[in-house]
């Protein structure tokens, strides 16, 4: 029991690290529009481990990885970049973690990609029409109606963002994943 929890703990740390790695390295803006709009590869290795080690294990992950990122290669959005990553990838590692576990096969995979992508845009409307104006008033000093606006105005670009991203994230887990998990399990990790 012991080692079997040491060994969890040991893979979702290397699938932290990885995640963290990732955003460090690879992010670029999608739509020129809206450059502030960043895709990064940090929910594959969290979905991961959602998939080996089930949703609630998805979400602490989504947690150590945004608090982590939060301080370091991300610490521009501080707070507020924290708890939207918290909110976004503990939608998609939520529902996709639950539809997977109770049949884990490639048909079912690909529904819970599905699911997580749609869960995860869905999620990011509400959350970006409550918090972002919030969030544009403490550092932009705007008032909020006009911050409502300006949120208003992007949410198309949002949510295209929102679904461009999770959707990238999703089907390169989908292609990866079974390899990720035979390597780890090889190497005594899962």
């Amino acid at each position: 029991m012991k080692n079997t929890n040491l060994k969890k703990l040991a893979t979702l740390g290397v699938l932290a690290a990885c995640s963290v790695a990732l955003v460090a390295i690879i992010h670029f803006p999608i739509f020129p529009a809206v450059s502030f709009l960043e895709y990064d590869p940090a929910d594959i290795p969290i979905l991961i481990g959602t998939f080996i080690f089930g949703p609630v294990w998805g979400i602490a992950l989504t947690v150590i990885v945004s608090l982590i990122q939060g301080v370091t290669v991300s610490a521009q959005s501080g707070v507020y970049g924290i708890v939207m990553h918290i909110i976004a990838t503990s939608a998609f590692t939520l529902v996709s973690g639950l539809i997977y576990k109770h049949k884990k096969s490639k048909k079912n995979a690909l529904l819970a990609i599905v699911c997580g992508v749609i869960a995860m845009v869905a999620v990011m409307y509400p959350a970006n029409i409550g918090l972002t104006p919030i969030y544009l008033q403490a550092i932009a000093g705007m008032k909020i109606e006009a911050a409502r606006g300006m949120v208003n105005s992007l949410m198309p670009f949002i949510l295209l963002f929102n679904l461009v991203k999770a959707g990238i994230n999703g089907a390169v887990t989908y292609f990866v994943y079974k390899r990720i998990h035979k390597f780890l399990q090889r190497i005594n990790l899962a």
